[in-house]
């Protein structure tokens, strides 16, 4: 599979943006892409379209069809996640620096 070029996107990208630009620049159609994980056409455009969020398993699958990084591609789903739960929040720094030490903790401690 062909890897992922961090480079080829902006950081602040949405997963919407990407997936579309991935899959335009492949030249996929949509239905080419919804036909690779089982689902319709009108739920590729909804990803493609912010409408909706792909759930994980389909997060792996478009990463197999749009030849992206499956890492790369599922920490962009996760902090697309993030941002749409703290984006209003006045605390939203302090709440990741939080989280941060708890996920470390908690990772650690996992092993």
């Amino acid at each position: 599979m062909a890897k992922f070029d961090k480079n080829k996107f902006d950081n602040l990208k949405k997963l919407s943006e990407i997936l579309k630009q991935s899959r335009e620049s492949k030249g996929l159609l949509l239905r080419e892409v919804a036909a690779s994980i089982y689902v319709d056409t009108a739920m590729i455009s909804k990803f493609e379209k912010g409408e909706r969020k792909p759930t994980r398993e389909q997060i792996d699958g478009l990463a197999e069809t749009l030849e992206i990084d499956r890492k790369t591609l599922l920490v962009i789903y996760l902090s697309d996640k993030v941002l749409s739960e703290l984006k209003d929040e006045d605390v939203a720094q302090e709440v990741l620096k939080i989280a941060e030490k708890k996920i470390a903790h908690f990772q650690k401690n996992r092993k």
